[in-house]
């Protein structure tokens, strides 16, 4: 595997200087077809982020707002409180409510909890977060903490619906997630060839996906940051940073979900935790502009002054935009890596996707935006970037970089903390978009050896491509290929729905009747 990895990456290597340009000449006329296909707008607004915010406040609804009523049992679902009910059946239970499955899956919640949220808690929570206030300014952080409110019923809706329509190998390899539930749940109801189209064409942009916002977009912010840290330049210094990162991540992602799994409970609580202490060491260091930054975030987002965004509509889509990137909600993907849990109860693994949105926007987006607008209390640049590039002291900054000089202002060798925060949050969301990506490939392509080692090798290519290019055609390519699944994956959850109303109320049954 390494060999073949190196010998297709030879040739970026060798031709490394220049390569930005040629690959943003390739990129751009994909990036501009997706995006414009993507993103087509009614009365002004992208029509993809009016069916995710619609859909979000439709099953927040409908299911009486679980993101608030349930929250208590999602976390004691993934402490393990009711891990009894996985291995006993309930006496006197209800004919026909359980589908035993405790024999199936490959992961425990916790561990399907944390490969999801490495999945999400990316640097779409340091660089996304950055670029979303430089866009739209410091009310754009209201209408993130909106979206993630709204997408905690979103993700559980899809990641039941996951775990129910899942197909288990001879073997015991779990396959799930929108392609399966989407051709699976249709079928049931007469509309296989729908389903079917619909499946693909989710697997396809969720391939997509995994090469561009969970991977490329990644190694690109993690290149940037490990460059300004070791004080390196240029596109041959990206590769080969790239190739390094692609033989880590190789060596993780051959092992299959079991070892992603392994990894991930292990880096991801560690990094999260890191992470939000520096976030909390600056904002207390500040106590005093708390109550101003707050008071900021609500102001601006519905009277907004940023250069640029021009409304209120204006600063709701760029937080929408980028909370939506950033937590998935919608997309379907979280969906995958939570089919793989060991339950018989499909909404057990609903109610604890749930977390995952409150986790990565919630808290940690949260956290990243407040420490940005206290360092920005300095007057040290104009929020409403149209580029989201922004100025401090001559010097152009953009992503991660912006969060990067917020931290140097408050914590003496920050750039060294968060290189490693975001060369982390990097590699655990590469290693879970891979099995996004694999998983969707061998819908398509089939369970064999080659089709798996041909997805990996095209995967590992893409990191290096990331880290040796420019951020303009990595994002919007990641955008419009990101916000793509949202379209088949509300197909399947619009029609399947009521069969998530029938399973909660199988697993909230069976607590309830445990505690007699």
């Amino acid at each position: 595997m390494k060999k073949i990895l190196l010998f297709t990456l030879l040739p970026i290597l060798s031709n490394a200087e220049g390569i930005d340009q040629k690959i943003d000449d390739a990129f751009a006329p994909i990036s501009n077809f997706f995006s414009n296909l993507v993103f087509f707008k009614v009365f002004d607004i992208p029509f993809v982020l009016i069916l995710l915010v619609f859909s979000a406040i439709f099953f927040t609804i409908y299911f009486v707002f679980p993101n608030i009523r349930y929250f208590k049992i999602a976390v004691n679902t993934v402490r393990g409180k009711y891990d009894d009910l996985e291995n006993t059946q309930i006496q006197n239970d209800i004919k026909d409510t359980i589908k035993d499955e405790s024999k199936h899956g490959e992961v425990s919640h916790f561990q399907a909890l944390a490969t999801a949220v490495s999945g999400t808690v990316g640097n779409g929570n340091i660089a996304g977060v950055a670029l979303a206030i430089a866009l739209g300014g410091p009310g754009a952080t209201f209408w993130m903490i909106i979206c993630g409110l709204l997408g905690m019923s979103t993700k559980f809706v899809e990641c039941t619906l996951g775990v129910q329509y899942r197909d288990v190998g001879e073997d015991g390899t779990v396959y799930g997630g929108p392609m399966y539930y989407i051709s699976k749940g249709l079928k049931d109801r007469g509309f296989k060839f729908f389903g079917k189209i619909a499946a693909v064409l989710f697997a396809i942009f969720c391939i997509g996906g995994s090469f561009g916002g969970g991977n490329a977009a990644q190694s690109n912010q993690a290149t940037i940051v490990l460059k300004d840290l070791m004080g390196l330049d240029g596109n041959a210094a990206g590769a080969v940073i790239g190739v390094v990162i692609a033989i880590i991540v190789g060596v993780i992602i051959i092992g299959g979900i079991k070892r992603i799994a392994k990894v991930t409970e292990k880096v991801v609580p560690v990094m999260a935790v890191m992470y939000l202490l520096a976030c909390l060491y600056i904002i207390l260091s500040n106590f005093s502009l708390i109550d101003d930054a707050l008071n900021l975030i609500i102001i601006e987002a519905f009277n907004p002054t940023a250069i640029g965004v021009g409304s209120v509509i204006g600063v709701l889509l760029v937080g929408f935009k980028r909370a939506a990137f950033s937590n998935e909600a919608g997309a379907g993907s979280a969906s995958i890596a939570h089919s793989a849990v060991k339950t018989k109860y499909s909404a057990s693994e609903g109610l604890v996707a749930l977390l995952e949105p409150f986790i990565d926007t919630v808290i940690i987006c949260t956290m990243t935006a407040l420490v940005i607008i206290i360092f920005n209390f300095g007057g040290y640049f104009e929020y409403g970037s149209l580029d989201g590039m922004v100025y401090i002291d001559g010097v152009g900054y953009e992503g991660a970089g912006i969060t990067s000089k917020a931290f140097a202002q408050y914590i003496p060798f920050s750039n060294i903390f968060l290189t490693i925060a975001v060369v982390l949050f990097a590699v655990s969301t590469m290693i879970s978009w891979s099995y996004y990506g694999l998983q969707s490939w061998k819908f398509i392509f089939g369970r064999g050896y080659y089709a798996d080692l041909t997805y990996k090798i095209l995967f590992l290519l893409f990191i290096v491509i990331g880290a040796a290019s420019s951020m303009s055609s990595i994002w919007d390519f990641s955008d419009a290929m990101i916000f793509a699944m949202i379209f088949p994956n509300m197909i399947g959850l619009f029609f399947l729905f009521p069969v998530v109303k029938k399973e909660l109320s199988n697993y909230l049954t069976a607590i309830t009747k445990s505690k007699k």
